[in-house]
């Protein structure tokens, strides 16, 4: 089964996306916390989307959510300028909060909260950004891989 939703680029409309992922995950069979945890993924995902690929302008997304083997895919298409969030740095999280930089700080909440993130740029133009959950993951603990 896969689901499909697509949203225009305005932050209104999260809601509606964080209600289709919890409520599509679910039926796929995923857990309470692997649910919890995409739905906060996807809604940081957007909001970077909404934010700050498409700058407050208008725009679409698709959000496209599926099953695969043991794992709940989800991927957010856009037609946006092409950004990998992928390629951030982690922060460090051992600086005083004064002296780290602005940003990045929801791009590696996301990477925590899946098992694993994969950026492309669509042929079409835009990002294809795939979030992968396992159907009974819960966020990995500090310090594990994703």
């Amino acid at each position: 089964m896969t689901a499909l939703l697509r949203i225009p680029a305005e932050l209104h409309q999260l809601a509606r996306a964080r209600q289709f992922v919890a409520d599509t995950a679910r039926a796929l069979g995923a857990s309470a916390g692997a649910v919890d945890d995409l739905v906060l993924a996807v809604d940081e995902s957007l909001t970077n989307i909404i934010e700050h690929g498409y700058g407050g302008g208008p725009g679409e997304v698709e959000v496209e959510v599926a099953r695969e083997a043991e794992t709940v895919i989800v991927r957010l298409r856009d037609s946006a300028a092409p950004f990998d969030p992928t390629q951030l740095p982690d922060p460090d999280l051992n600086l005083p909060l004064e002296l780290r930089p602005v940003g990045g700080l929801g791009a590696y909440l996301v990477r925590q909260l899946v098992d694993q993130v994969i950026h492309q740029v669509s042929p079409q133009g835009g990002n294809i950004l795939t979030l992968v959950k396992k159907l009974a993951g819960q966020a990995p603990a500090q310090g594990e891989d994703v």
